[in-house]
């Protein structure tokens, strides 16, 4: 299974969407919080780092998946604005994408 995640541009894009999210979500709920409540920002150095190469692949995949799918721009666009969207990315994992990357591949 995780090879197929890999090996494959959906399963290596439901991997970045789901990593994109969590690092959304720690630099939301857990890092911004630390820098502006309590003065520590160097949690929003690193975590804003790793979020924003992952924000990158996110949308680099997101175009490999549109070809590969042959989603409409309507589409396209729900998706690129999920991940401005707290939870946004995960929504795409599992309603817009297929549910096993065996799905995707083409018969």
């Amino acid at each position: 299974m995780l090879s197929k995640l890999l090996f494959t541009r959906i399963g290596r894009f439901k991997l970045v969407a789901w990593l994109e999210g969590i690092s959304f979500l720690v630099l939301l709920f857990i890092a911004m919080p630390l820098k502006y409540v309590w003065g520590q920002p160097w949690l929003v150095q690193n975590v804003g780092m790793i979020h924003g190469i992952l924000f990158i692949l996110y949308m680099l995949y997101l175009l490999q998946a549109n070809a590969e799918l042959r989603w409409n721009v309507r589409k396209t666009l729900i998706a690129a604005a999920a991940s401005f969207i707290p939870f946004g990315t995960f929504y795409v994992d599992l309603k817009m994408l297929p549910r096993t990357v065996d799905e995707a591949e083409p018969k």
